[in-house]
């Protein structure tokens, strides 16, 4: 954070250069209030442009075999262009890869979720799910994994037939 509050700072007084090259080159006919709006300006341009540049910057970092399953948008009263263009500030990835059977009961995996969240660190999330009766559920020591053929339990929640994480785990593990 402290790496984008310098960034800001440079972005802002390099467009109150250029405002002093307009002043310059115009043999100081310009306004003067030029030079405080272009640092603003600036400054407010290269935030847009950081927040914006996240998602795609955080995705391409993920390793293979880690795969977003989820991306929250959000719009804001006080960034009114993210009602025309949303933003990416949160999104779920999970660890496919890594993902281990249970030796009870081949259609449930454990899957590590990470949870990103801009300027926060990512959070990981251990989660069983069950591929036959499409659930998942948090990885406790108190879990009941059920047995082949038997129902999953209040603990588990049901997933959509076409929920992302359902289907790269799954469809991976099918295959």
């Amino acid at each position: 954070m402290l790496w984008e509050l310098i960034a800001t700072i440079v972005a802002g007084l390099g467009a109150a250069g250029i405002a002093l090259a307009i002043r310059f080159i115009s043999k100081k006919k310009a306004p003067r209030w030029l030079i405080p709006a272009f640092a603003g300006l600036g400054m407010l341009s290269f935030q847009v442009q950081s927040e914006y540049n996240w998602y795609p910057h955080q995705a391409g970092l993920l390793p293979d075999g880690v795969v977003v399953v989820r991306t929250v948008q959000q719009q804001a009263v006080w960034r009114p262009w993210s009602y025309v263009y949303p933003q990416t500030l949160r999104f779920i990835a999970a660890d496919i890869a890594n993902a281990a059977p249970n030796q009870r009961n081949e259609a449930i995996w454990l899957v590590d979720l990470y949870f990103f969240e801009r300027r926060l660190s990512a959070k990981r999330v251990p989660q069983v799910v069950h591929c036959q009766q499409q659930a998942r559920a948090d990885f406790t020591e108190k879990l009941h994994i059920p047995a082949p053929g038997e129902a999953v339990g209040n603990a588990w929640h049901k997933l959509e037939n076409n929920d992302p994480l359902l289907l790269a785990l799954c469809q991976r593990q099918a295959v």
